[in-house]
């Protein structure tokens, strides 16, 4: 049985874990506020650019589609770009995302397809390079920025493009957490290249005809890179408000568990020390006795 002394310093420790936990809470959920702001933001951005590209798409033929429309027609190599956070203590929010890119490889090496991983993100990268570690080609760490920006993801972005007209891959594939609520982050996997885009119509909503100038080959030929990055940059804020979310939960589960284990450790210490007290005084009066 512990001493006295080992349960006093247990709870102490104990205490100290959960004032750290509550104060990452506090500050996870004040970041959560502006990353959910940002991710929000971005959302009507990036679906109105859905919209347009798939009314520039519905007016060109097969043939004449740019290849990050349309692709390059093959589908041997695939490039899976796996976003995740730079730290931990946010529950299993990289794990969801890593579990989905697994079971993703898995099915591509099944069926005989050569994979390519780029991870942007160190956590993504620790958890895949056990098994994968070979498929990596890079890791991009942005744990020097304070906030991510546009700029940033553009810069992915124009790494992408350039492996795709150096003919490195023929698919690539986007892979993040998307932000529903506090307790709610969904794993999500993105068609980048073929451009992942809704029918003419659905995406707005109607079927309208539209004029374009110049040709629609020439808008597509301008847009198709920003939407890639627009993509990305849209992933980036999604993954940063559903890190904080997740921190937020996981550290309040953290701090309820550490009152918990305050709560028995007092109690065997209470015990403890009554016991130790009742043995004292039994002793003390056998020997009286004795006397």
């Amino acid at each position: 049985m512990a001493s006295l002394k080992d349960l006093r310093n247990r709870i102490a420790s104990v205490k100290a874990t959960q004032k750290i936990t509550k104060a990452m809470q506090m500050v996870a959920a004040a970041k959560l506020r502006r990353a959910q702001a940002a991710a929000e933001a971005a959302r009507p951005y990036a679906s109105k650019m859905e919209t347009v590209l798939a009314n520039l798409a519905g007016g060109i033929s097969g043939s004449a589609a740019p290849a990050l429309l349309a692709g390059n027609g093959k589908d041997q190599v695939h490039l899976l770009i796996v976003c995740t956070a730079e730290r931990g203590l946010c529950g299993a929010f990289n794990s969801s995302i890593v579990r989905l890119a697994r079971e993703k490889i898995n099915a591509l090496t099944a069926a005989g397809k050569t994979v390519k991983i780029l991870c942007v993100g160190k956590k993504g990268f620790e958890q895949l390079r056990r098994n994968y570690g070979k498929l990596i080609i890079d890791t991009i760490d942005f744990r020097a920025l304070k906030q991510i920006g546009y700029s940033d993801a553009e810069g992915v972005a124009r790494r992408v493009i350039s492996m795709f007209e150096a003919g490195e891959y023929d698919v690539a594939t986007l892979f993040y957490s998307r932000f529903r609520s506090v307790i709610q982050q969904i794993p999500t996997a993105q068609s980048l290249i073929p451009a992942e885009i809704p029918a003419a119509g659905e995406a707005s909503g109607s079927k309208a005809a539209y004029e374009y100038e110049p040709e629609e080959e020439a808008i597509l030929g301008a847009l198709l890179p920003r939407n890639i990055a627009v993509q990305i940059f849209r992933a980036l804020l999604e993954n940063a408000a559903s890190e904080q979310g997740a921190r937020m939960s996981a550290m309040d589960n953290a701090t309820r568990n550490a009152g918990e284990m305050i709560k028995k450790q007092t109690q065997t210490y209470n015990r403890t020390r009554q016991a130790q007290i009742t043995k004292e005084l039994i002793e003390i009066i056998s020997g009286a006795e004795a006397l």
